[in-house]
């Protein structure tokens, strides 16, 4: 599949999901039906959403999917942003899927419906690809199952208020397209972990870069400064006013921008950044910080955490 996106196809008369539509308030519950032809993505559009912290349940009934909307509820703590996966694999059960979303409408429930699409061409290389028949081939062709699976899903296709086209996009690009349709672009698709740590208990081993910053003068050889943490504003003070280390901070998150751009790009959602020093106390804390609050002034999304504060 190529690396450039199709502009997303909305059926006609059914109003489109734009880009700068407001993402929903997240205590309010939403509920979303993702179907669509086998093959076009639909199991990778699951995994985004389960990203974006939603309940996400594949392959349901179609006859359960008013007693699943039910059982949200709104505010912290509950389940408010429930996606189900419908499709063919439900045989039988997945002709009432119509019915149901006529249910849904008829008791108030608010829903929204993606659709997910491809080419019988492409549709049928994926097949072939992953050497699995078609879930209504039987023993026929794969492009007899793909025929026949458009005929039931035609109604439903009609009803969708966001249809994706698969067919030229790889996996990033769907991932984008999804995210897009979802939250209109408001929520962020990468989310970055600073961690600070000391070398002697050990290097992270998630960490994406690791950033050695014993290059500073260690403040545990203060005496006033030994029982204190980086977190303390005298050794914040004391490091972040050594000599260069303010003008590596600022350099390093400049450097990071193409990097974090390009990760995103590949749909690389979460970075760790492991700063160490030689204990995990005052240095690598302090700068930890620091970087965190230089990305957050460039637009990123930043937790802090510090791995061996408090360790002997």
């Amino acid at each position: 599949m190529s690396a450039e996106p199709p502009p997303m196809t909305v059926p006609s008369g059914i109003p489109a999901l734009e880009a700068s539509t407001p993402t929903p308030r997240a205590d309010l519950p939403e509920l979303l039906v993702i179907t669509g032809m086998s093959g076009a993505g639909r199991t990778k559009a699951a995994a985004v959403l389960e990203d974006l912290d939603w309940y996400v349940v594949d392959n349901l009934p179609a006859q359960l999917l008013t007693q699943l909307a039910g059982m949200m509820t709104s505010g912290p703590g509950g389940v408010n942003r429930l996606a189900a996966v419908v499709d063919v694999r439900g045989r039988e059960f997945f002709a009432d899927l119509v019915n149901v979303i006529d249910s849904l409408r008829e008791a108030g429930l608010s829903h929204r419906i993606l659709y997910l699409d491809a080419s019988d061409a492409v549709l049928v290389q994926r097949f072939e690809t992953v050497r699995r028949p078609h879930p209504l081939q039987g023993g026929r062709r794969i492009l007899d199952g793909i025929a026949e699976e458009r005929a039931l899903l035609r109604e439903i296709r009609e009803r969708a208020d966001v249809v994706i086209d698969t067919t030229d996009l790889n996996v990033h690009d769907l991932a984008r397209e999804v995210r897009l349709a979802v939250t209109g672009g408001d929520e962020d698709s990468l989310k970055i972990n600073v961690i600070s740590f000391g070398f002697k208990y050990g290097l992270p081993l998630d960490a994406d870069h690791v950033v050695d910053v014993r290059f500073l003068a260690n403040p545990y050889w203060i005496t006033e400064l030994r029982h204190l943490t980086g977190r303390d504003e005298p050794v914040r003070d004391y490091v972040l006013g050594l000599e260069g280390a303010r003008l590596f901070v600022e350099r390093y998150a400049d450097a990071l921008e193409p990097v974090l751009a390009g990760y995103a790009h590949e749909d690389k959602r979460y970075a760790t950044l492991a700063v160490g020093c030689t204990g995990g106390k005052h240095r690598s804390v302090a700068l930890a910080e620091a970087l965190a609050g230089a990305l957050r002034e460039r637009g990123q999304r930043v937790v802090v955490t510090h791995r061996d504060l408090g360790r002997e």
